[in-house]
């Protein structure tokens, strides 16, 4: 039955919020959604959330339904700024057309982590029988409790975007141009206003892309991180428009992709690793040039997910600030900043190597909408210099270090192997000992995911681990770690 899962997870999540917040119907949850149809199951992202709106009204519990698609980063954001328990966002990012899906957001603003996710889903498994009205879709245009956030989270999350604005005047005059594509998805008009905030002029759209298209219809694939080949039209439109840079956000704008047209006439489109040495540079330098006074450079945090290029951690030992990885996925970092700020502390910048960018911490998750105002306002400071984005990349690396990446899979599907596989690279030689070197190069550290087992900590403690998986990490001398698993 199309919308049976949904309203089954619902049913589940309104238990266990029951359970955690007496105050669950005085604060309300958030619901937004992007532009994905299925019109063969009738399981829109639209109709899927208005279903999860029905089932929580039934019960009693005001919600925030937005009455426009928005990008994910605006439920996380209207968490907070509404002081709700928890929201969700119906979406299925970049993935194919056929599916949906959705993210779940605590009162923190970051996606949710254990215990709330097991204990969550406990609920759901005692949730068999459909209440009455969970399944009536039109409660959200009859009951009172229905509050649509829409406007007021626009208007504040751009004005809170312009406390990461520092070149107003630079911005405003410059001629430099950009090409902005929502990938058929929800980002044009949220971009444009970002644009607006900053004082630009608002990026020139790709017209096939900019309206929203559950189809996906100009690609093959809605995922900006796929390069070149999904960003052709993006690419021939800014030559003709004698545009230098492109700016992609996935479907649901959590995502950034950003390619610059190079003095040999070629596109170079830079890997989430390397944005993310830029941004990282860009922000801790506007800090610098920005800094209250007494503000100290030991209380500044960079962090990145354990999978990703460690150019922060290089930046943070030069420069006197703190770096932290974290889990794989953004839900970690969120968490983590949170904790962060609660101590007193500062968060510049986070990121994970999929092109998934946290500049400023008024969202505590990924958000592509920010991260391409950003990319816009550090092109023209450059531009103003002479420079572009790929010289001052070359630059980063001459000051912190070369940071190079290559990603790429063996692929095995057998328990049994796998298991092996790890066995043996955990009792290398000897019981519970690792390899000491791969090929010419010394391994320097060794972080077990599995285990919860790092080398390079002083306790010798992974910051978490996730026994239902498989994950060793090694540390080179003169090369990048590699990571397994």
């Amino acid at each position: 039955m199309p919308g049976a899962e949904p309203s089954l997870n619902v049913r589940g999540m309104y238990k266990y919020l029951e359970k955690c917040f007496p105050d669950f119907k005085q604060r309300g949850f958030v619901v937004g959604y992007d532009t994905r149809g299925q019109v063969t199951s009738s399981c829109s992202s639209l109709r899927l959330a208005k279903l999860t709106a029905a089932v929580l009204l039934a019960k009693g519990v005001p919600v925030y339904l937005f009455s426009r698609y928005v990008p994910t980063p605006f439920v996380p954001y209207a968490v907070q700024q509404l002081g709700a328990v928890a929201g969700v966002m119906i979406t299925a990012s970049h993935n194919c057309k056929e599916d949906n899906g959705y993210k779940v957001y605590w009162e923190n603003g970051a996606q949710i982590t254990s215990p709330h996710d097991k204990e969550i889903l406990k609920c759901i498994e005692e949730c068999v029988e459909p209440w009455d009205d969970s399944w009536n879709e039109n409660l959200v245009d009859t009951s009172t409790l229905t509050r649509d956030p829409l406007q007021e989270i626009c208007a504040s999350y751009m004005e809170d975007l312009k406390k990461i604005c520092h070149h107003r005047k630079l911005n405003t005059q410059t001629n430099l141009k950009f090409v902005h594509t929502s990938f058929h998805g929800v980002g044009h008009d949220y971009v444009q206003s970002a644009f607006r905030a900053f004082g630009f002029q608002p990026p020139i759209p790709v017209p096939e892309q900019k309206d929203p298209d559950p189809d996906f219809s100009t690609v093959k694939c809605p995922n900006p991180e796929e390069g070149e080949s999904v960003l052709e039209l993006s690419l021939r439109l800014a030559e003709k428009e004698g545009a230098r840079v492109v700016v992609a956000t996935d479907p649901d704008a959590d995502r950034l992709a950003v390619a610059e047209l190079q003095e040999n006439g070629r596109w170079k489109v830079f890997t989430g690793n390397e944005l993310a040495a830029l941004f990282g540079w860009w922000m801790f330098t506007c800090w610098q040039e920005n800094r209250s006074e007494g503000s100290d450079v030991k209380n500044v945090y960079m962090l990145a997910t354990t999978v990703s290029s460690k150019i922060l951690k290089a930046i943070a030992l030069k420069e006197g600030f703190h770096f932290e990885d974290t889990l794989p996925g953004f839900k970690w970092i969120g968490s983590r900043v949170k904790d962060l700020l609660d101590n007193g502390k500062e968060v510049l910048f986070a990121f994970e190597e999929s092109i998934g960018f946290m500049c400023g911490t008024s969202v505590l998750d990924k958000d592509g909408v920010s991260a391409a105002v950003v990319t816009a306002e550090m092109a023209v400071f450059l531009d103003a210099k002479g420079q572009t984005l790929a010289q001052q990349l070359v630059e980063i690396y001459k000051t912190y270090g070369h940071h190079i990446s290559k990603t790429s899979y063996f692929l095995c599907y057998d328990p049994a192997t796998i298991k092996r596989i790890f066995e043996r690279l955990r009792n290398f030689g000897s019981p519970n000992s690792y390899p000491e070197c791969c090929g010419a190069y010394s391994i320097l550290h060794v972080r077990d995911v599995t285990t919860g087992y790092d080398s390079s900590q002083p306790n010798k403690k992974s910051v978490g681990f996730q026994r239902r998986k498989a994950g060793c990490r090694f540390g080179l001398d003169s090369c990048l770690g590699r990571a397994l698993g």
